[in-house]
Parts: C-alpha cells; structure tokens; sequence
C-alpha cells in the first residue's frame, strides 16, 4: 500500500525540518515548503497539507481558499499560536479538518496526522461506494451487487415489457413491493395505475367488495355503487400483495380474472371486463398451502407464470455496505442531522447480524442510529441493533424446556389457540394477532382441531 504523502507549509526551518523528519520516520512520504505560493504546485501531488496560518505573503487561510478555488479537495491541518483560537475556528469553517496550538508535541502531531487521514480515508471509501452505487449496483432505488440480486434485475428488465402475470416470493421486509413496483415502471403501463391491495390488510367478510366493487343496496350500508380495485386499475397494474392470506371463495374469482380478466360486482349479474396486468407476493410457501389444501392448485399456477424468489438479507450481505450507506444518505438528509458517514468497524457490526427483519429492519436500524449517533461518522457503539425477542441465549442463561415435561407439540399449541381465544372473548381477529397468525392461519387450524369456524360480528368487521 503507498504510504500517504503530506505537505508541510512552515516559514520556520527548524520547525519544518523536526516535523518532517518525525512523520518520515512514521512512514509517511513528506514534502516541504516555507511560504503558500511554493506549496501550490505540490499540493496537488498530497493527501494532506499541514499549513502555519501566519506565513509571508499569502497566509494560511488564503492557502485553503486558493485550494479550494482549484478544486484540490485535500484536508488541511492548520497550525496556530497560542492565544490564535479564534483565527483556528476560522479555518475549521472554511474546511479546515483539524488545527494544531503551538507549542503541540511530536506525538500529537501523529495523533492528529493519523485521524485525519483515517477520516480522509473513510471519507474516500463512502465516496467510492457511493459512485458504485450510482453507476452499477442500483435499479428503481433496489440496492443489489450479488449475484441472486442482479438475476433478479435481469428478470425485471426482461418481465416488464410484457404483459406476463409475476409472483414474487421472499420474506417480510425483503422489498418485494419494489420489485412489483420496478415492473410496473419499465411495463407499456407505466402511465397507468399501479394499485397495491394489502390482502392481509382486508377483512374477509369485506375482501369481495373491496376487490370487484358493489352496487347500491348490495348490502346494508351501501348507499351507493362502487368500483373495486382491479376497476380502478384497469389499463395498468394490480399488485396482489400477500397472496397466500385469500380465502377459497376469492381464489376462485381471482382465477376468473386471470382466465377471462371478468368479474361481476357485488350485487350485480352484469359481467364487466377488465384490462390489468397482475402481480402477485407472498411470504408464505404456497406449494406447503397446495398441499395443505388451503390455495387452489389452478390459482396457483396461473400466478406463478414468471416466479421471482426474493433471497433474505443474510444470503446477500455483500449488499450490507452498500444499503447501509443508501439508508445513510437518504435518511440523513430526510431527519435534517447534516451529512454522515459510516466507519468500516460499523459496517462490520452490520454483517455480523442475522438480519429477521431483512431490509426493513436495517433500514430502521441506520434510522435509529443516526437519531441517537454523537457524531458525523458513525461508529460500532452508534449502530442501535434491536435486541431479539428471547435473547437469553445470548446472554448464557440458562433456558426452560421447549415444552413442559410430558406435552405433545399439537397439544401445547391446541392449547395456546385455546387461550388466546378466551383472552380475546372469541374474536379470531384478536386471537390471531395474539398468535402472530393471519386469520386464515388460525381458521385452518381451528378446522383441524373440529372447531367451528363461527359467525362474523359485523359491527367490527372483525370474525368471532
């Protein structure tokens, strides 16, 4: 590796000769000159220039306004005479990175030296990254340098003119909307809507109505007729999002769409047709749903014509550095706390997690980080991972049994579903969330316990 080279500006011989001799012997190549005009023609050969500020002719702070007038982005270390603070604070506002007060020692020139180059360093290494990601690793805002990542953006770019029906699969958080979106903006229907239905987000007594529209009087409550979402995106793109969360009586109207791209409102025997290009995700494995008999088998294949399988955060952590700094410099700027970098030792600290939560949590984490950060770098003691649910694995403590002694896995969870629904008087909406289940989830699991599924309390839109 090429040792820095440093450019000491100083009147003072004796002064220039012992600091030029003190970082030569720390392995630095040193240039030296005793008045500004000299120095220019070197400076730009320099990855740091150390100035006096009191020099004959042009003085320090002229020296850093003619660098920067020239474009030579080298950071300068200024020296001062006690009792000069104010004209060292002067030089910092104009770009100075740090300052020296006579009389310092040799060891804190070093000390000084070293930092700023270090900061120089990293300074370098954000900017080059930044320019990779500018020029190569980016698609639609989707940060990706690995493999898996740049044969989804190949996919894409190769789907997207088409008309073809996508299902793009991956878990929560690993920016499966992106890509849905990234399809809709390289499509012929990029001028036209792109409408996102949440299926989870749907109550199912509320779903059919949501999806193909109503008419007056369809049930208590409509007032009036209403299109449905796959109406509002006719001519463009509907986005299916968590598939895997429809119940039967939908999937057999979504394949209609799909086959025939009709649908009657509900309320209504006239068939409407519809021009959208559909794309679906989901976090689930609907090949286990398929077996499980919970997802038709025709619905199914007619979704998956162009699969897009989205890896988790861990298979990709080449793409770590590079998110981390995207999420550094939109979110800097997004929260008002001034520009900042990330330090090598941080990034680290990233790719040493797991990363559950995939791009969604690391993005909150560099939020975190930068609200509660002291400084303009962030640093390993500045990165505010969220501590695990069950962390006592961690911490060596000692953990309980799986199950207490003698329960079966079915029995414990027949009973967990038991209580849930008793805490939450019966709601399956509350019990679910309880569980971490979709309502779906739970009511496949009450039928296979031989519950009843149970009425729908309509005043809530929440199922009992």
């Amino acid at each position: 590796m090429t040792p820095a080279r440093i450019l000491i500006v100083e009147d003072e011989d004796k002064l220039r000769r012992v600091m030029q001799l003190q970082l030569e012997s720390a392995g630095y190549e040193v240039d030296g000159a005793a008045t500004a005009e000299q120095s220019l023609p070197l400076a730009t050969l320099a990855d740091l220039v150390i100035t006096d500020l009191r020099l004959p002719g042009m003085d320090g702070l002229e020296l850093i306004s003619q660098l920067q007038s020239r474009g030579i982005g080298v950071p300068v270390i200024v020296i001062t005479a006690h009792g000069s603070v104010e004209t060292a604070v002067q030089a910092m506002k104009m770009g100075a990175a740090d300052f020296l007060q006579k009389p310092f020692s040799l060891d804190h020139l070093n000390t000084v030296v070293e930092k700023v180059l270090a900061v120089q360093s990293l300074r370098a290494e954000n900017q080059r990254m930044r320019e990779q990601l500018d020029q190569r690793y980016e698609f639609d805002k989707i940060i990706g340098r690995s493999p898996a990542m740049r044969e989804i953006f190949h996919t894409v770019e190769r789907v997207a003119p088409t008309r073809a029906t996508v299902l793009i699969a991956g878990e929560s958080g690993v920016g499966k909307d992106m890509i849905a979106r990234a399809i809709h903006q390289h499509s012929p229907r990029k001028n036209q809507a792109f409408v996102k239905i949440n299926c989870t987000a749907l109550p199912e007594n509320l779903m059919e109505s949501e999806l193909f529209g109503y008419e007056k009087g369809a049930f208590t409550g409509a007032n009036s007729s209403k299109p449905g979402k796959f109406e509002q995106a006719d001519g463009g793109t509907t986005f299916l999002d968590e598939i895997g969360d429809v119940p039967g009586n939908i999937q057999v109207k979504l394949l209609r769409i799909l086959q025939e791209r009709q649908f009657e409102r509900l309320g209504s025997n006239v068939t409407r047709k519809v021009d959208v290009r559909v794309i679906a995700a989901t976090n689930v494995d609907l090949r286990a749903a398929l077996e499980q008999g919970r997802f038709r088998e025709d619905l199914y294949y007619r979704l998956n014509v162009v699969p897009i399988n989205m890896p988790p955060l861990r298979d990709r952590k080449e793409d770590i550095p590079f998110l981390a700094l995207h999420f550094v410099n939109k979110l800097s700027k997004e929260l008002g706390t001034g520009p900042k970098e990330i330090s090598p030792a941080a990034v680290d600290r990233l790719l040493d997690h797991s990363w559950p939560g995939n791009v969604r949590e690391l993005e909150n984490t560099i939020e975190r980080s930068l609200v509660l950060a002291s400084g303009d770098i962030l640093q390993p003691a500045d990165i505010r991972i969220e501590a695990p649910r069950n962390s006592s694995a961690a911490s060596g403590t000692q953990q309980a049994p799986i199950l207490p002694e003698g329960e079966t896995l079915e029995h414990w969870e027949q009973m967990m579903i038991r209580e849930a629904l008793r805490r939450a008087n019966g709601n399956k909406s509350q019990a679910a969330r309880m569980l971490g289940l979709t309502r779906n989830a739970l009511r496949y699991r009450l039928s296979q316990m031989g519950l009843e599924a149970g009425p729908v309390d309509e005043s809530d839109g929440s199922d009992r």
